[in-house]
């Protein structure tokens, strides 16, 4: 018998009363893990800071939970934490050496909570006006897929070809301990930036953002960005991914155990450009946002509406070390 996988999309279930992963049927309401794991909350003293919905009210991030069966938890959930705490904690030295597969279900596992519990607010807003509950059917395609691979955590997959996303970890040259996190949840792009390390990630695109980055990726290589460079790396991954015009496809193999996954070619029958048009202005607008812990205004960005501002790259072209950078006072 083939591999059998939970597939919450098909009937829209995002009960409490089943595990956000396995789909088994909970013993308790206890049963449940915190989206944003604990040991992260505990560092950053981030428990009762506002946390922003799609919908503009606001949550807390402990009040962010996942129902979680206890096997599921214990067998998968908790050793996954417990690797990631301590090369967390460790700083970029560690980071750099867990594998991609790795930071993909951690990374995945806090984008898609937030995901559920977006969904069930939606529901219930939906429910209580008497309407009926409409979701996209890309997006539905889209995150179906993300907690397809997901499962990976449970269940014995194996990625072949290109895999499924872009995961960037850079050395930060930070004079404290800063915490800064991001997600765009409709692209499923993410980042994160914390002791002497940042990571972004493009959860569903193929590694098609790396790509597009490769002239910038190449530059800086292993070099340590400043906060402010890995924010600008941060807005050009984020914009890419907005601009990002294709709705991946995977065939899925499922055999007696193992399911094998495999990223179908993105250009199909579209002679289309992957990306549409790079616009400066848009470009300038995102990067304002990323850059406003430094006060960097957009008039100041847009200075030469051709080359807008940066921190990474001189007039040039030519990397900026962490150490030259020049921030406004």
């Amino acid at each position: 018998m083939a591999v059998q996988l939970y597939k919450p999309f098909e009937r829209l279930n995002f009960s409490k009363q089943s595990c956000f992963l396995s789909g088994e049927k909970l013993q308790s309401t206890e049963e449940e893990i915190q989206v944003f794991p604990l040991w992260l909350m505990q560092e950053y003293q981030l428990q009762d800071k506002p946390f922003k919905l799609l919908d503009e009210s606001m949550s807390t991030y402990s009040h962010m939970k996942l129902p979680c069966s206890s096997k599921v938890y214990d067998d998968a959930i908790e050793p996954l934490e417990k690797e990631i705490r301590t090369a967390f904690l460790t700083g970029y030295d560690s980071v750099i050496q867990l594998p991609e597969l790795k930071l993909f279900q951690w990374i995945g596992k806090m984008v898609y909570g937030i995901l559920f519990n977006e969904i069930r607010i939606g529901m219930i807003q939906q429910k209580a006006k008497g309407e009926e509950f409409i979701f996209s059917q890309s997006l539905v395609h889209k995150f179906g897929n993300l907690h397809l691979m997901l499962q990976s955590l449970t269940q014995a997959i194996v990625f072949e070809g290109n895999l499924p996303w872009s995961i960037r970890v850079f050395k930060i040259d930070a004079k404290q301990d800063l915490f800064n996190y991001r997600d765009e949840i409709n692209t499923l792009t993410f980042s994160i930036a914390m002791k002497d390390f940042g990571i972004i990630a493009c959860l569903q695109d193929n590694g098609t953002n790396a790509i597009y980055h490769k002239d910038t990726l190449t530059k800086i290589n292993i070099k340590p960005l400043h906060p402010a460079q890995f924010e600008e790396v941060c807005a050009r991954f984020f914009y890419s991914n907005y601009l990002f015009n294709r709705l991946p496809e995977y065939t899925v193999i499922p055999t007696h155990d193992t399911v094998f996954i495999e990223a179908m070619p993105l250009m199909g029958m579209s002679n289309k450009p992957l990306f549409d048009s790079w616009l400066n202005k848009t470009y300038a607008q995102v990067l304002e946002n990323f850059w406003k812990p430094w006060g960097v205004l957009l008039f100041e960005i847009l200075k030469d509406p051709e080359n807008p501002m940066s921190y990474l790259f001189n007039e040039n072209k030519e990397f900026l070390p962490a150490h030259s950078v020049d921030l406004p006072s």
